[in-house]
């Protein structure tokens, strides 16, 4: 008698017995739906006596094989009415949970909507959600759907425009069935009891749990380990398919969002796309599409990592040396470095990718495997989660074990390129840029931001700053198709964050620029009084006396109109903008003053050198020396 689906490996004693073969299928991704792969099939035997003590455990599994026509073969409701021993109708069974006249959709309505839904006789139990033809004594069971841990239930749900009824969809491993009432408190009353049932039941583990175990308890012993994988095929790289996935995924349960299909069938297409990998001419956009999968699905991160070691341990087991020469199997492993990047393994599968790693290393210590396995080992300690997934460009350094590059703007410095990696934080880049712009000393704090136009955010200290790359990239591809593209797109930069200390600046220093960037209140104006004296030009808020900041002339390399209202300063090495009615008063002033000599500016350089600066604006938009200007007097109200 068949056994239920996945409950086999429950009665093998994992010492006591030697499985020797399995049809190992508990779905099925290819087809039409209408043919299901076939029922589990195993032989026991007792182990030798003359082995000896106990050995590691012998386990053989292949990949599920079609048999004959479909005719030949269980299907659906039949296929599952085999798999519980015939009875007739449950009177006062204490294993009853609950029983009822509920309608059923027949599997027919998705090709024939206008079929109404049969009335049947349900009883629910501990084991099984059996189907019965009437409520009778010697009624026949029409049919039987075993519960496990891994079955589902959804609803209940009113489903108006088909049946306007309430219905409670329960999924197996095969197929699922949909209940239904015309009372909501009916459906409600199964749909909890069914929970009950499948939240009582034990957790079952897949066949490639129990080798994962085997192999822990033997890491110690290479041989042995080297034995589990050679005689077990789904530990080792395959071309073929993967028809189920390697960890217990429930059944029937719709992944969130659209275009997803449900987990088991999600886990069997990750497979296909991996195998994708070794023939892609652009293997990146791939991988980042698996990576997404993954970050929407959190619950086939741990598969995807099994189903990496799976394929990076060669068609003849670890470490695979084949795949050393194979520049399409490096593929595997760096989408495996991309991963470790990105997620963090659970416990057993995590010990298991270590192990797998570690065993790379010391069989193949000089080769390119033995610097991917150390890389991932690595990333593993590092990785605490990611918001996005890897960008394309970290992608590519990634595939190469190579740090990403990313330009940050900082005032005064211009674009500074800085050498980062999928773990480096907003904190690490602006601290180093801090020190590299010599102001470390420096009173004020700083901030990364990413910015965009007059848009702007501080980033907090604990971002990942390939996450904001991430970011970019995806704005940037959301408005490739936009002609109108208000401008260049985001950018990181680095400003000052916090209260501001502006005593003590020096006016050849970097920080002189932040300052006046940020007086603009991070984006929003701030109006500033100017002062213009003899020596020495200086800023003040309204309503205080002492100024903000006082800068030389001879400090002062360029003034010059840049609009209608707007007036250019070069500082240093610095070009500041500055807003005001009175811009024309101002740049005659400033000019004047730096027509004379002073001791920080040689008489060579009297001329005034606003002739390096671009006048971007037309000559109907300059306003002329007669026209009305505002306020008059060296005091002029700026904005910045």
């Amino acid at each position: 008698m068949p056994l239920p689906g996945g409950l086999w490996w429950l009665l093998c004693c994992r010492r006591g017995f030697t499985l020797l073969h399995r049809d190992y299928g508990d779905g099925e991704l290819s087809g039409d739906g209408d043919e299901d792969e076939d029922e589990e099939t195993f032989e026991l035997r007792t182990p030798s006596p003359a082995g000896g003590g106990r050995g590691p455990l012998d386990v053989t599994l292949t990949q599920p094989v079609r048999s004959g026509p479909i005719s030949d073969r269980l299907q659906s409701w039949e296929e599952t009415r085999s798999l519980i021993p015939e009875k007739g109708l449950l009177e006062e069974d204490s294993d009853v949970v609950v029983r009822g006249w509920l309608y059923r959709e027949t599997r027919e309505r998705g090709a024939r909507p206008w079929l109404p839904p049969r009335r049947a006789w349900f009883v629910l139990t501990r084991d099984s959600l059996d189907q019965f033809s009437s409520s009778g004594k010697g009624a026949r069971r029409l049919g039987s759907l075993v519960l496990t841990s891994l079955c589902s239930v959804t609803g209940p749900e009113r489903r108006p425009k088909e049946t306007g009824l309430w219905s409670v969809t329960v999924s197996g491993r095969k197929h699922s069935v949909r209940l239904c009432s015309p009372r909501q408190a009916e459906a409600e009353r199964w749909g909890a009891a069914l929970r009950t049932v499948i939240a009582s039941k034990a957790p079952l583990e897949t066949p490639t749990q129990l080798l994962l175990r085997d192999i822990q308890e033997s890491c110690g012993d290479l041989e042995a380990v080297a034995l589990i994988y050679r005689r077990n095929p789904i530990l080792r790289h395959t071309s073929g398919a993967l028809y189920a996935p390697l960890l217990p995924l429930p059944y029937g349960v719709s992944a969130p969002g659209p275009g997803y299909a449900p987990l088991r069938e999600e886990a069997v297409r990750l497979f296909l796309a991996l195998q994708a990998l070794e023939g892609a001419r652009r293997p990146g956009p791939l991988m980042q599409g698996v990576l997404q999968t993954c970050r929407d699905l959190p619950a086939l991160r741990d598969e995807l990592f099994l189903q990496l070691a799976k394929q990076t341990s060669g068609p003849a087991g670890p470490p695979g040396l084949p795949a050393t020469q194979d520049p399409a199997a490096l593929r595997y492993w760096q989408l495996l470095t991309c991963m470790s990047c990105t997620f963090r393994p659970g416990g057993a599968v995590r010990g298991h990718l270590l192990g797998h790693l570690e065993r790379t290393e010391r069989a193949l210590p000089d080769s390119e495997l033995a610097e991917y396995a150390r890389f991932i080992r690595k990333a593993l300690g590092r990785t605490r989660g990611r918001e996005l997934v890897p960008s394309l460009a970290e992608i590519s350094a990634l595939s190469r074990r190579q740090e990403l590059w990313c330009t940050v703007h900082c005032p005064g410095a211009g674009a500074c390129p800085v050498a980062i990696d999928s773990h480096t934080t907003a904190a690490e880049v602006a601290r180093e840029l801090v020190g590299r712009l010599g102001l470390a000393r420096s009173r004020n704090a700083f901030a990364l931001y990413e910015q965009r136009g007059a848009q702007e955010r501080a980033l907090a200290g604990g971002t990942l700053v390939a996450d904001v790359l991430t970011r970019f990239e995806k704005l940037a591809a959301e408005e490739a198709g936009l002609e109108d593209s208000p401008d260049s797109g985001w950018r990181l930069c680095l400003r000052l964050h916090g209260p501001l200390h502006p005593e003590g600046l020096s006016p050849n220093g970097h920080e002189l620029p932040f300052l006046f960037e940020q007086e603009a209140g991070g984006g929003a104006p701030q109006k500033l009084f100017l002062g213009l004296g003899a020596k020495a030009m200086s800023l003040s808020r309204p309503g205080e006396t002492e100024p903000i900041h006082s800068v030389s002339y001879g400090h002062v390399a360029a003034c010059q109109l840049m609009g209608p209202h707007t007036l250019a300063l070069r500082v240093g090495e610095s070009q500041l903008l500055l807003q005001s009615p009175q811009v024309e008063e101002i740049m005659q002033l400033v000019n004047a003053y730096l027509a004379h000599p002073s001791p920080e500016r040689p008489c060579s350089s009297a001329a005034p050198p606003w002739q390096d600066l671009p006048d971007t604006s037309s000559p109907s938009q300059r306003p002329g020396l007669d026209e009305p200007q505002g306020q008059s007097g060296c005091l002029g109200q700026l904005q910045k």
